[in-house]
């Protein structure tokens, strides 16, 4: 076997709130991620959408296989809020699920609240510098 770096999928297996945002990343649970994530009742996972400006529900094919377990899902979107598209609404309103875009600093606060109350909460993660 030949050495050398294994990469693997980032995740951490546990509901944690996040701790900081910024400088294209996120700290929850005493580590730090660079880059998107999404936190999900399966614990906090690396996310790379396609294209963060346009949001697809194939972005969201993890959220939506564990739609038993989340009432809301909060999209941080960046810097700015933004409007987040039809085909991305419906699909969550199909699997029974509230979706809502804001600022990735709005996403982080909102998401922390309603974990905090042991709300049945999501949050994708958009990163921002």
């Amino acid at each position: 076997m030949a050495g050398g770096i294994i990469v693997r999928d980032a995740h951490f297996p546990g509901r944690a709130p996040v701790d900081a945002y910024g400088n294209g990343g996120f700290r929850f649970a005493d580590m730090s991620h660079r880059g998107s994530i999404l936190c999900l009742p399966s614990g906090v996972h690396g996310w790379q959408p396609a294209d963060p400006s346009r949001l697809t529900p194939e972005d969201f094919v993890q959220a939506l296989a564990e739609a038993n377990d989340i009432q809301i899902m909060l999209v941080g979107l960046g810097r700015e809020p933004g409007l987040l598209p039809a085909p991305l609404r419906d699909a969550f309103r199909q699997a029974g699920i509230s979706i809502d875009g804001m600022s990735t600093g709005a996403a982080v606060r909102t998401y922390n609240v309603l974990l905090a109350e042991d709300r049945a909460v999501a949050a994708a993660l958009v990163a921002v510098d």
